[in-house]
């Protein structure tokens, strides 16, 4: 099956800024996680995946999504982190914008 991926997070930034993408994040976080480990593990994005329409997602595909530190689950940095990842326009102008800050910080006014 394949999906077709829109990349929403560059629209979101313009509309929301920084903070409130971050905090759409989090929203997004808090809808995945397990209430009791306050991780999103990989029963609870199974569990929930069908109701965000992701109920053909593979158990592996599941799994590799929530690896990215080797404990089996996202804590809500992770989550952040991967999010900005799988948005290859936000990730491209956060570091066009952070390259430049950088620059402007280096110079001598």
């Amino acid at each position: 099956m394949t999906v077709d991926f829109e990349d929403y997070f560059p629209s979101m930034m313009e509309r929301y800024g920084a903070r409130g993408l971050l905090t759409e994040l989090c929203n997004g976080f808090r809808l995945l996680m397990d209430g009791e480990r306050v991780r999103i593990t990989f029963e609870s994005l199974k569990m929930k995946s069908v109701g965000l329409g992701l109920s053909d997602l593979k158990d592996e595909e599941i799994v590799c999504m929530l690896d990215l530190d080797g404990d089996g689950a996202l804590d809500q940095l992770e989550f952040c982190i991967l999010m900005f990842r799988l948005s290859p326009s936000l990730f491209i102008l956060c570091s066009m914008r952070h390259a430049t800050i950088m620059v402007l910080s280096k110079m001598s006014w």
